[in-house]
């Protein structure tokens, strides 16, 4: 019992002390790319190793979290805010 306590004590805390199903859940996160060719890190910085590469205008999901001047992507990759934009219909900020 008390480590399923500890777990969503962890859980609560990851999510910035709001209930797992808070309206975060709700939120809508895509990014579309400005560059010509945009890096995307395997950290939140410019020596971070590049482990792919996305064109100009492609979109993907990402989440509102940015850390150095890099955004994260949904699947925790990161991309420089600098060469990013916030698509249409995104919540996040």
């Amino acid at each position: 019992m008390i480590g399923v306590l500890g777990v969503a004590g962890v859980l609560y805390a990851a999510n910035g002390g709001s209930p797992m199903d808070s309206a975060k859940a709700d939120e809508i996160c895509k990014i579309t790319v400005t560059a010509d060719i945009l890096n995307v890190r395997s950290g939140p910085g410019d020596m971070q190793p590049i482990v792919s590469t996305m064109p100009r205008d492609a979109v993907t999901e990402a989440r509102s979290r940015v850390e150095n001047g890099y955004r994260m992507l949904s699947d925790r990759r990161w991309v420089s805010q600098q060469f990013v934009a916030l698509t249409s219909d995104s919540t996040c900020k």
